[in-house]
């Protein structure tokens, strides 16, 4: 987290990490390369390994290439709330580390990456597409984000929606903090679009724990209202946010939505290596 480069941060997380897998059977946004096959009439000409060839004589199509080419569309929550800090990283931060990493990893394997944005009430699209100059773009725009406001409201989804008909994962990192079930609702019609969706619930340390150094009165940072924290509220937090916790995953799988909760002061590499392992036995 020392690294504020983006593009540097996420090639050292992702080259680091990945350096003790086996690259023939890790699973991450797409799936890296996982076995040759014969030709068979009818297949795309474009996917032929020539090195293959020139060494055995025979005609090999590479399958990963084939089954995992996909656009993968990063959905940042960028509302106030994200400005949450703890320990000197905000939830904000720790997003654009995690999806800047995520994004070096799917375009190394030849995938398609965009951004969308939700934030004052607005949303912000960069479109998929898979060349090294829009991963340079959408560094940009995720160092640019400044959380504001509340989140998007429905009416600015649409350009959610208007995929190409290519199969598709959707990223969502948000801290899942919500006034009227607009993320609920979100998500909802994200289910409803047959792509692969994963959610990345970020949460401080302090949150989680209810710990923030003898501070008591706590502040919201979407409607500015107060409230003092006493000893016994806190026992009863702790118990509220397990049931609070364990209700947003029933709900996701229930969507058929991979959930995964991360603390923001877990090392973004370790958060990373045990979501790729997770995804590789699935």
């Amino acid at each position: 987290m020392t690294i504020k480069d983006l593009p540097l941060l996420a090639k050292t997380v992702i080259d680091g990490f990945m350096n003790g897998f086996n690259k023939s059977t890790v699973k991450g946004p797409g799936l890296e390369f996982s076995q040759y096959r014969s030709y068979q009439p009818g297949d795309d000409l474009r996917w032929l390994d020539w090195r293959m060839f020139a060494r055995s004589d025979r005609y090999y199509i590479r399958e990963s290439e084939v089954e995992t080419s996909i656009s993968v569309r990063f959905l940042i929550d960028a509302s106030a709330s994200m400005n949450h800090e703890d320990n000197g990283l905000k939830k904000i931060d720790y997003a654009r580390f995690l999806a800047a990493s995520l994004a070096y990893l799917a375009n190394l394997q030849g995938d398609s990456v965009g951004l969308y944005t939700f934030q004052d009430g607005g949303l912000f699209s960069l479109a998929s597409k898979p060349d090294p100059q829009h991963l340079k773009r959408l560094y940009y725009h995720l160092e640019e984000i400044k959380p504001a406001g509340k989140f998007t409201q429905p009416v600015h989804y649409k350009e959610l929606f208007a995929g190409n008909g290519r199969k598709e994962m959707l990223i969502f990192i948000t801290d899942m903090y919500q006034q009227n079930g607009e993320i609920s609702k979100l998500l909802d019609s994200l289910s409803a679009l047959k792509h692969e969706v994963i959610v990345f619930q970020l949460m401080g340390q302090n949150e989680l724990d209810l710990n923030f150094k003898g501070h008591s009165t706590l502040e919201d940072l979407e409607t500015g209202e107060t409230i003092q924290i006493s000893t016994q509220q806190a026992k009863a937090y702790q118990e509220s946010l397990q049931q609070h916790l364990s209700g947003i995953r029933m709900e996701l799988l229930g969507k058929h939505i991979v959930h995964r909760l991360i603390s923001t002061a877990e090392p973004l590499d370790k958060a990373l290596r045990d979501f790729l392992v997770q995804r590789n036995k699935t």
